[in-house]
Formats: C-alpha cells, structure tokens, sequence
C-alpha cells in the first residue's frame, strides 16, 4: 500500500468508524493529523511510519469487521477462526489501548516520525518467530504492543495462552530499571502475566534458547507472575 492509498484509507476508516467506535475513529483521527501534512514522497522515504500506519490500517477493518457483525455469537465465530495470538490481540489487548489513555503514544509517535526508532533486534525477532512457527506455536508482533505496551512479541504454545514477552540483550546490571518499567506498564494494561527475557547474543544458539524459554513459560507461567529471565 503507498502512502497516498494510506492516506486516503486513513480518512474513509474515519468515516467507517465515527458510526460504529468512536474510539477507534478518536485514536485513527489522531494518527490522521499525525501524518496528513507530510507529502507522499517524505512518508514513503520513512518505512517504519509505513510499517505502523499498514498495521493500524489492517488491525483497523479486522475490528470494524467484528463491530458489524449482528450478535455476541458472530463475533466469537470470527474469533474462533484466529490463532490464539491473534485472538487476544483483538479481543482483549486492542479494545484495551482503543478505550484507554496511552501516555506512551504521542511520544513514540514523535519518534517514529523522527526515525528514531531502527529496530536493531528485528532479525533476532524473526528468527524467534520462525522457529516458534516451526514448532507450531503462534506468535503476534506490532508496533502498538511493543512501543506501548512493553511486549516485543506475543506467543502461545499448546495450551493456547498467549504470553508477554520483552527481550532484551542487556545484561543484568542494566536491565533491572527497564524491567521495572516493563512490569509496571504490563499492569497498566490489564496484563496478567509476562516473561521479561535477557539474552547474550554471544551465547551459541541463543535463539533456540529464547523459544524453548517462551514456549515452556506460555505454556506454565502462572497468572499475576512477571518472570524475569537471564540467559
């Protein structure tokens, strides 16, 4: 989709959601004022505003497709159809940050469109996510659960419960204020359990080690615990 097609996308889900959720018309009339006075060329030279913006337009219709839908029992049908990574994004942790004040939004906002944000532990993540693919489990990615919501992925093994999960190669010593901050802002959002995973990129197979970690705790970490785990 290029940033004109966004653009004007941007203004008919507007339209769409002023009837059905005010909001999400509230947080995409935000985004709007965000990005309407940058030219097509400039926002299509800054991807990782391009990247956010196709993932809120997506997460967008998927929402207003569930909000049309006649009944309760429509709605769990569309969901049932999901993985369980998808389902507790859009059933719980989207409405959630629809509803809710997000503090942390104008300020990623800003950094984004500042390219602030580089995003040095995406081949990591990928490689986290391919294998737990390969072991058949699900995962969910976005900006809006990572800049807002501490959470770099979400993953759900066989027990279908999708985890929280923040990785970080800081080390200990340094990561202790930022694992503060992740638990806090977890809470915040009604999260009731994640994994706070610290890694050394220097580690052999460290990434094997991430994904028998995340997939172990999905499956067996206990409600209202916030693991912090140092490999």
């Amino acid at each position: 989709m290029q940033a004109k097609e966004i653009k004007n996308q941007l203004r008919l889900l507007i339209e769409e959601a002023s009837v059905i959720d005010p909001g999400l018309a509230k947080r995409l009339e935000d985004i709007n004022r965000w990005v309407k006075d940058v030219k097509p060329g400039s926002l299509t030279a800054k991807k990782f505003v391009l990247f956010f913006l196709q993932q809120i337009i997506k997460d967008s219709l998927i929402w207003l497709d569930i909000q049309a839908l006649e009944s309760e029992e429509e709605q769990e049908q569309y969901y049932a159809r999901m993985t369980p990574t998808e389902y507790y994004w859009y059933r719980y942790l989207f409405p959630k940050w629809l509803n809710q004040p997000d503090p942390k939004f104008s300020i990623w906002k800003q950094k984004l469109m500042a390219g602030e944000f580089h995003q040095a532990d995406i081949n990591i993540l990928r490689a986290i996510a391919t294998d737990i693919a390969h072991r058949e489990g699900t995962f969910w990615h976005c900006y809006i659960a990572d800049f807002s919501m501490a959470t770099d992925i979400i993953v759900s093994n066989r027990e279908n419960q999708p985890l929280c999960i923040q990785i970080t190669s800081l080390s200990d010593e340094f990561s202790q204020e930022k694992s503060d901050n992740w638990e806090n802002t977890l809470q915040r959002w009604g999260i009731n359990r994640g994994l706070f995973l610290s890694y050394n990129p220097h580690i052999t197979d460290f990434v094997t080690q991430v994904v028998n970690i995340s997939l172990y705790n999905s499956d067996h970490l206990k409600t209202g615990i916030y693991l912090r785990f140092s490999l």
